[in-house]
C-alpha cells in the first residue's frame, strides 16, 4: 500500500466527524459533502508528513472553507408554497443534492429551529459558536479560523450565544403552558389527528396566515374549530418539518424542510387553548426575532 492510500485511509477515520461539523457549520448536506471532499483534494495535495496534528488541520481547513462557503452564499430564492411542499420530499430542496431521507434525518438530529436560527448569525458568530458550543473546540483554535484574537472570538460566540437562546417575553409558568399546547398542536396535526386538534383549538379560534403560504384558492382567514381543525389536517404535510421555536419571544413554531426556514407559525394561547395563530412566510419572516426554546 502507498502513501498515498494510507493517507486516504487515515481520512477516511475523520470523515464522518468532519462531515458532521461542516453540517452544522453550513445546514446544507450537499454542501457539507463538498467542503469535505475539498478538504481531502488539499491534504492530498500537501506533505501530510509535514502536518503534525492532522484532525486540528483537517478541522482548520473544513472550518475555513465553510466559512467562505457562508461569506459568498447568496439569498435563496422564494419559492411559492405549493412548489416547495405539492412535490415529492426528493425535490422539496431544489438546491441539495443529498439524499432527501438523509437530509431529514440530520436535520432532526441538530434541531431544525437551530438550523434556522444559526441562518440569523453572521458567518463569523455561527463558525465561532458551532465550534465551541457544538464541538468543544478551545477559542485558541477558532481565532485564526475567523481571522481574529482569541478574546475577539470569545465575544462572537458569547453574541450568537446570546440570539440563539432568544429572550422570552412572557413568564415561565406562562411559556411552559404556551409549550405544552403548541406542542399538542403540531403533534396532532404531524398525525392528522382532527380530535387531537379539536381539544387545543378555543371554539372560536381565527387562523390567519400569509397568501403565500396556503395553496391557490384557500382563504387566508377560516374561523370556528371545527374549519380551522379541518383545513390544519388538509394542509398538514407541512406538519412533518415543523418544530417549537420561541418566535417574537413566544412560544411559535417553523416549518423547516430540511432545515431552511419556510414558514412560522405564532400563537395566541389563552386558558389552555389557541385562540388564535398565524402562518407566516416570506417576506415577513425577516421581521421575526427568532430563538431555540431552552429544553
Amino acid at each position: 500500500m502507498d502513501e498515498q492510500e494510507l493517507l486516504a485511509q487515515r481520512f477516511e477515520t475523520y470523515r464522518s466527524h468532519l462531515r458532521a461539523v461542516a453540517y452544522r457549520l453550513l445546514g446544507s448536506l450537499s454542501e457539507a459533502d463538498d467542503a469535505v471532499q475539498e478538504a481531502w483534494l488539499r491534504l492530498s495535495r500537501t506533505d501530510a508528513g509535514a502536518i503534525e496534528n492532522l484532525p486540528g488541520w483537517l478541522h482548520t481547513v473544513v472550518s475555513r472553507l465553510c466559512l467562505d462557503m457562508l461569506r459568498s452564499r447568496t439569498s435563496r430564492r422564494e419559492e411559492p408554497w405549493e412548489q416547495l411542499t405539492h412535490r415529492a420530499p426528493a425535490d422539496a430542496l431544489a438546491d441539495d443534492r443529498s439524499d432527501p431521507e438523509e437530509a431529514a434525518v440530520m436535520a432532526d438530529s441538530v434541531g431544525r429551529a437551530l438550523l434556522v436560527v444559526l441562518d440569523t448569525l453572521t458567518p463569523a458568530e455561527r463558525i465561532a459558536f458551532v465550534l465551541h458550543d457544538g464541538f468543544a473546540v478551545p477559542f485558541e483554535q477558532i481565532a485564526p479560523v475567523v481571522d481574529r484574537s482569541p478574546a475577539t472570538t470569545k465575544k462572537l460566540a458569547s453574541r450568537a450565544r446570546r440570539k440563539v437562546r432568544g429572550t422570552p417575553v412572557v413568564p415561565p409558568a406562562d411559556l411552559a403552558e404556551q409549550r405544552r399546547v403548541v406542542e399538542a398542536f403540531l403533534a396532532a396535526a404531524r398525525d392528522g389527528d382532527l380530535a387531537g386538534l379539536l381539544a387545543v383549538l378555543a371554539p372560536d379560534v381565527v387562523r390567519r396566515a400569509d397568501p403565500a403560504a396556503l395553496p391557490p384558492g384557500v382563504a387566508t382567514t377560516a374561523r370556528g374549530a371545527h374549519t380551522v381543525a379541518e383545513q390544519t389536517v388538509v394542509l398538514g404535510r407541512r406538519a412533518q418539518f415543523a418544530a417549537p421555536a420561541l418566535v417574537n419571544g413566544a412560544v411559535g413554531a417553523v416549518v423547516a424542510p430540511y432545515g431552511r426556514l419556510l414558514l412560522a407559525l405564532t400563537f395566541t394561547v389563552e386558558d389552555g387553548k389557541i385562540t388564535e395563530y398565524e402562518v407566516i412566510a416570506a417576506p415577513r419572516l425577516e421581521l421575526l426575532d427568532l430563538a431555540v426554546l431552552a429544553m
